[in-house]
């Protein structure tokens, strides 16, 4: 079973993807939130295997909930948009969010993402990630990231792989591409987080992208 945490302000938005989640034989609703303190108080204290998290909730908000959660290995992290690609989205891939979900998106898909995201495989919904990541690429960072010697501790295949990532691709497309096995890319893909101190693929996808591997 993947327990899920859902973190919504909005009760009616909360009560419908509750009820999609629940209709699925896999999947456990562990609790919900209303607002960001009271996702990670339930993170803390229910330990789920993924969080729905809203971006723009009240008393605190849903980049800095997806922080603490991430920085303390609680649950990963689904975010919810509404795909404004705001600043609190790009603080959401800063913070370790390990894939985005438009809140418009149908039923099937919602599952599927919280099976994709529970998986370990952060990057759901390619073509809304390779215009999340193209969209946030181009925008100034206000501080200054890591530079290119970063990528010195990779092996050949690992920097190939993280290329590829930046393109938003899946495992399975990874593994297409570079003809390997995709167990074999999952094993790339964490090892180059390890080195990279990143938290997710969504990160690791930026990075490709401001490095221009």
């Amino acid at each position: 079973m993947i327990r899920v945490l859902v973190a919504e302000d909005q009760s009616a938005v909360r009560a419908g993807l509750v009820l999609i989640l629940r209709s699925a034989p896999d999947i456990e609703v562990v609790g919900e939130a209303a607002d960001g303190e009271q996702a990670v108080a339930l993170a803390r204290r229910l330990r789920p295997d993924l969080v729905l998290m809203d971006v723009q909730m009240p008393r605190l908000d849903g980049v800095s909930a997806t922080r603490q959660i991430v920085a303390e290995q609680l649950a990963d992290v689904l975010v919810l948009t509404t795909f404004d690609l705001d600043e609190y989205v790009f603080g959401a891939l800063r913070a370790g969010a390990a894939g985005f979900l438009l809140k418009n998106t149908e039923a099937r898909q919602l599952l599927e993402a919280v099976r994709t995201v529970a998986g370990g495989e952060g990057l759901i919904a390619p073509a809304v990630t390779r215009r999340l990541i193209a969209e946030f690429a181009a925008r100034p960072v206000r501080d200054p990231g890591p530079g290119p010697d970063v990528l010195e501790a990779l092996t050949r295949r690992e920097r190939e792989v993280l290329s590829c990532l930046g393109e938003g691709m899946s495992n399975a497309e990874i593994a297409s591409r570079l003809e390997m096995a995709e167990a074999t890319v999952k094993t790339h893909v964490s090892r180059l987080l390890a080195k990279l101190e990143l938290r997710s693929r969504v990160q690791a996808a930026v990075l490709a992208q401001e490095l221009g591997v």
